[in-house]
C-alpha cells in the first residue's frame, strides 16, 4: 500500500513540476500576443462608444434634461454645448452599463480553470432543474438585478441554442446595442461561419451587466455535441473542460454597481423599470457566492471562500489573486466632483517610468486648455491628482489610469493578463502587465482608453446624492429636532475624515508636496494632532454651520489615507499586494505609493488560543485605507470595508435600508452590540464580541475529472488510485480534505505560495494528516488531527488577521486613552445618526 501511494504522489508532484516548467519556461511570453480584435483586424476606431440614450430613465432621469447635463459639466468644460455634453454623458453611461472590450473570453475560461465553479451562462439561465433561482427570485437569491421588458422562458430558446434565457417581452422595443449593422462584432473563429457574428456589444442576457456573446469556439463539431438539456442536467457532460457552449458572458463594469435607486425602489425588487435605476450605488444585494458559485455546495471550500463575502461584498483581486482573502464593498460613487476637488487640493503624487502611460486628461485635444480637467495632471513635474476610490488608497496615477485598471481587472485584454499569474491562485511569481503593451496588442483597451473620459464626465454629471428626505416616506424616520447636536458632533469629530470642506487651514498647512511618499506619514500625524485641537474644532465647527456643507459640494470624505495601527480594522485589505512596486497593478500605482513608510505594528490575535501578537507592516504602499464616503450612508449599511457591520435585509427598500442603517450605526458606536463568538482586544484594554469567518462544516477542495489534463482524467477513477488514497480519491473525483468544521476560512485561502520552504512544510504535514484523518471521524477528531498543521499555516499566512468586524472606535470608549478624546455621551451619539440621515 506504501508503494502505490508512492505512486500516486509522484503523479502528482510530476504534475506539479509540469506546471512550473510551464510556468517558467513555456508560457506565452508576456507583451507579445494580441487580443481578438487585432488579430480579427479590428482597430479601435471600428469599436466606438454608442450613442444612444437608451437608458434616459436611469439615473434619475437627467439625461432627460440636457440643459442641466450641460450645466453640470460646464465647470469642467467650459463653453461646452449641450449637444457635446449629451453625447459624451449618453456615451458614458453605455460604456458603464453595456461595454465589456472582449472580457467575455476571460470568463467564459474561468469555467474551466475553477473546475465548472463559475458558470455565467448558468447563473443567467433560468431552467426548471435550476430549483434555487431564476428570474422569478434573482434580486432575492442573487441580488442581481433583472433587465426590464424581458420574461422568463417557458422553454429552451431556439434562436438561443435551446438555454432557458430570459425572452424579451412582446411590445418592447430592440435593445440598440444589438445593432450588427452600426456594432459589427469581432469575427473571429466560429464567429462569421456557422455562427452570427452579433454586435460588439452582444445580446441582452436579462441581467443588466451582463451580455451574451457568440463563442468563436463553438464550431460545427461543437454545435453537434451540444446538448442543451444535457448542459443543465447531466454532470457527467457539463463538466468536461473540452465542452464548448454557444455563447460567452461578457461583464460590463454596470454589472458590480447598477443598482435600485434608494429613492425609487421598484414596487417588485424581481421586476423594476429603468426609473428604478442607478448607475453608481454599488450592487449592494449581491451574493458573490451564489453567484460564482452556480451549483452551491456547503462542503464545497471554494463556495465558502466566496461565502465569506457578505453581500455587496466581493474580493476585486480574486482572478489575479494576491493569496489574501479580501472582500470588500462595491463602491458607491456619489458627489464626484466634491471628490476631484478634494483631490486638487490635497492628493498629490508623482509619476515615474511605466505610469507614465497612463492617459490623462490632458491627452485628449476635445478637452480644451481652459478645462479644470487639465489641473490634475502636470506634464513638467510628472504630479497627478488623483481622487481614491480604491480602499488602500492605490488609485493613484489620475482618474482615467484608475477607470481603465478597472476593465482589465474584469477580463479586458485577457490574453495578456492572464500570462502574468496563476488565475485564482497568483503565485509563484507576478508580473505587471504592461501599458505599452496593451497599447500596442490590444485594439480593445485602445477603444477603451477613447471612452473612459465620458464615463468620467458621466459621473460628474450624474453621481447625485440619494438623500432619505426624498424616499418613500423618508421623512417619517427622521427627528430634525436632533439634527442641529448630531452636526456640531460630526463636525468635532468626524469630519475630519469624512469631509470634504475643511477649515482653510487644513488646505494650506497639511498635505502638501513635501508629504508625498516617504514623508507621508509626519504629515499625517501632524494633521491628526492638530485635528485634535479645540482650534480644529472650533473652525471646523464653523465650516460646518456654512450654507454649502451640506451638499453635493461636499464628497464626505477626505480620501485620506489612514493608517490601519489607528483604526484597529481587519488588516487583510491594507495588506493587499497587487499594486505595489514589480506586482501585477504596477504601472496603475503612483512612486508616491510605493514609496509609503510602513505605519508600524498591528496587533492580530491567534484563532484558536486568542492569544495577541504584533505584526510589523511592511513599508511600500501597504497598511492604509481611505475613510468611505458618508454621502447616502442610510442607504448603503452594512458597515465596514467588508460589510460585516450590521444586518442584511435583501428588499433594498427604504424600510429594509433604514432597519440596515439602524443595526449597523448602533454597532459601529456601540461595539459591545457587535456579533460573534470572539473576544476582540482592542488597544483601549477593553474588549467586545468579534467575527471571525469560520467553515460552518467540514470542506474540501473538489476536482471532478473532466477538468483535468487528459493524461490523468483516469485517476480519481482508479481503483489503484482509490487504494493508495482512499480519503483523496473518492466518488469519482479528487476531494482534498476534509478541512475540520471551525477552521477559519482565510487560514487556508491566505498561503502565501511563495514562501516554498513553508509550502513545502505544509505540504508534508498535508500528506501525513489526508493519511491519518477519516471523513467520517467526528469534527472533534477531524480537528484534533488537523491540529498540527495550524501552526504552519499561520506561519506562511499573508494575512493572520481573522476577525473582520472590529475597529473604528471613535467616539467610543473603546478608543485608546492615549488619543485623548472620550467616548461620546448616549444623546450625542443619537443626535450623529439623525445629523446622518440627512446626508
Amino acid at each position: 500500500m506504501r508503494m502505490l501511494r508512492m505512486v500516486v504522489v509522484i503523479v502528482v508532484l510530476a504534475l506539479v513540476a509540469v506546471g512550473l516548467i510551464w510556468w517558467f519556461f513555456l508560457r506565452t511570453r508576456p507583451g507579445t500576443v494580441k487580443d481578438e480584435a487585432l488579430l480579427a483586424g479590428r482597430t479601435a476606431e471600428s469599436l466606438a462608444g454608442a450613442d444612444e440614450d437608451f437608458f434616459r430613465d436611469m439615473d434619475n432621469g437627467i439625461s432627460r434634461n440636457p440643459e442641466a447635463v450641460r450645466a453640470a459639466l460646464e465647470p469642467f468644460m467650459p463653453q461646452i454645448s449641450t449637444q457635446e455634453a449629451m453625447q459624451r454623458f449618453v456615451r458614458g453611461r453605455n460604456n458603464w452599463n453595456v461595454w465589456s472590450g472582449g472580457n467575455d473570453r476571460l470568463w467564459d475560461g474561468l469555467n474551466g480553470i475553477s473546475f465548472g465553479t463559475l458558470d455565467l451562462l448558468k447563473t443567467v439561465s433560468s431552467h426548471p432543474s435550476m430549483k434555487k433561482y431564476g428570474r422569478r427570485n434573482r434580486w432575492q437569491y442573487l441580488g442581481l438585478v433583472n433587465e426590464p421588458c424581458f420574461q422568463a422562458p417557458k422553454k429552451g430558446r431556439a434562436d438561443r441554442y435551446g438555454l432557458w434565457l430570459d425572452e424579451r417581452k412582446p411590445g418592447c422595443g430592440p435593445d440598440p446595442f444589438e445593432n450588427e449593422a452600426k456594432y459589427p462584432g469581432v469575427k473571429i473563429g466560429a464567429r462569421g461561419k456557422n455562427l452570427p457574428v452579433g454586435s460588439y456589444y452582444g445580446y441582452a442576457s436579462g441581467v443588466l451587466g451582463l451580455r451574451l456573446f457568440p463563442n468563436p469556439e463553438f464550431d460545427e463539431e461543437a454545435q453537434k455535441k451540444w446538448d442543451p438539456e444535457r448542459y443543465y442536467t447531466d454532470p457527467s457532460y457539463y463538466n468536461d473542460k473540452n465542452l464548448k457552449k454557444p455563447y460567452r458572458v461578457g461583464m460590463s463594469c454596470g454589472f458590480c454597481h447598477i443598482s435600485h435607486n434608494p429613492t425609487k425602489p421598484p414596487a417588485n425588487p424581481e421586476e423594476p423599470e429603468y426609473v428604478n435605476l442607478s448607475s453608481n450605488p454599488g450592487a449592494q444585494y449581491f451574493w458573490v457566492d451564489r453567484i460564482f458559485v452556480w451549483n452551491t455546495d456547503e462542503k464545497n471550500f471554494a463556495y465558502q471562500l466566496f461565502h465569506t463575502s457578505k453581500p455587496g461584498a466581493l474580493d476585486t483581486s480574486f482572478v489575479s489573486s494576491d493569496q489574501i482573502n479580501n472582500p470588500r464593498t462595491m463602491n458607491a460613487i456619489y458627489n464626484f466632483p466634491a471628490r476631484m476637488e478634494m483631490a486638487r487640493r490635497w492628493h498629490e503624487d508623482s509619476l515615474c517610468c511605466e505610469e507614465l502611460g497612463n492617459k490623462q486628461f490632458n491627452d485628449y485635444p476635445y478637452i480644451k486648455e481652459n478645462s479644470a480637467l487639465r489641473a490634475f495632471y502636470d506634464p513638467k513635474t510628472k504630479k497627478s491628482w488623483t481622487p481614491r476610490v480604491l480602499k488602500d488608497g492605490s488609485d493613484s496615477v489620475g482618474a482615467l489610469g484608475a477607470l481603465n485598471r478597472v476593465y482589465i481587472n474584469i477580463g479586458l485584454f485577457s490574453e495578456e493578463w492572464l500570462l502574468h499569474f496563476l488565475p485564482l491562485l497568483g503565485g509563484p511569481k507576478i508580473t505587471p502587465i504592461r501599458i505599452a503593451d496593451a497599447e500596442k496588442n490590444s485594439s480593445y483597451w485602445k477603444a477603451t482608453e477613447e471612452q473612459t473620459p465620458d464615463v468620467a464626465l458621466f459621473f460628474l454629471a450624474s453621481a447625485k446624492p440619494d438623500l432619505l428626505k426624498d424616499a418613500p416616506n423618508g421623512p417619517a424616520y427622521m427627528d430634525a429636532s436632533q439634527v442641529t447636536r448630531g452636526k456640531v458632533v460630526f463636525a468635532e469629530r468626524c469630519a475630519r475624515c469624512h469631509s470634504s470642506l475643511l477649515p482653510e487651514k487644513a488646505y494650506t498647512e497639511h498635505f502638501k508636496s513635501e508629504c508625498n511618499g516617504e514623508k507621508y506619514l509626519e504629515c499625517w500625524e501632524k494633521y491628526w494632532k492638530w485635528t485634535k485641537t479645540a482650534e480644529f474644532r472650533q473652525a471646523m465647527v464653523q465650516r460646518a454651520f456654512q450654507p454649502d456643507f451640506d451638499t453635493e459640494k461636499n464628497a464626505f470624505t477626505t480620501d485620506v489615507r489612514i493608517p490601519v495601527t489607528l483604526l484597529e480594522t481587519n488588516a487583510c485589505s491594507p495588506l493587499a499586494t497587487n499594486a505595489l512596486d514589480g506586482d501585477i497593478w504596477s504601472d496603475f500605482a503612483s512612486q508616491s505609493y510605493k514609496q509609503l513608510p510602513s505605519v508600524g505594528k498591528v496587533r492580530m490575535q491567534h484563532p484558536v488560543t486568542g492569544a495577541i501578537s504584533e505584526y510589523e507592516m511592511p513599508a511600500g504602499g501597504r497598511g492604509y485605507t481611505r475613510p468611505p464616503s458618508l454621502v447616502s450612508v442610510w442607504s448603503t449599511a452594512p458597515f465596514f470595508v467588508n460589510n460585516t457591520l450590521g444586518k442584511f435585509y435583501w428588499r433594498g427598500d427604504v424600510p429594509a435600508r433604514m432597519a440596515s442603517f439602524d443595526d449597523s450605526i448602533r454597532k459601529l458606536l456601540w461595539p459591545e452590540r457587535r456579533e460573534g463568538g470572539e473576544q476582540v482586544l482592542t488597544m483601549s484594554g477593553l474588549s467586545h464580541p468579534g467575527l471571525i469567518e469560520r467553515l460552518p462544516e467540514k470542506a474540501y477542495l473538489l476536482t471532478e475529472p473532466g477538468y483535468l489534463p487528459g493524461f490523468v482524467q483516469w485517476l480519481p477513477k482508479s481503483t489503484i488510485a482509490q487504494r493508495a488514497l482512499p480519503n483523496v480519491m473518492r466518488d469519482g473525483r479528487i476531494q482534498l480534505g476534509p478541512f475540520p468544521k471551525g477552521t477559519p476560512v482565510s487560514l487556508i485561502s491566505n498561503v502565501n505560495l511563495q514562501e516554498l520552504g513553508g509550502v513545502l512544510k505544509f505540504g508534508i504535514g498535508l500528506q501525513r494528516y489526508l493519511e491519518a484523518v477519516n471523513p467520517d471521524d467526528s469534527d472533534e477528531v477531524t480537528a484534533r488531527k488537523f491540529a498540527p498543521l495550524v501552526p504552519n499555516l499561520i506561519e506562511i499566512s499573508k494575512c493572520r488577521d481573522y476577525i473582520v468586524n472590529k475597529g473604528h472606535y471613535f467616539g467610543t470608549q473603546y478608543l485608546p486613552a492615549s488619543e485623548g478624546e472620550p467616548g461620546l455621551s448616549d444623546a450625542d451619539k443619537l443626535a450623529l445618526i439623525e445629523y446622518l440621515k440627512t446626508l
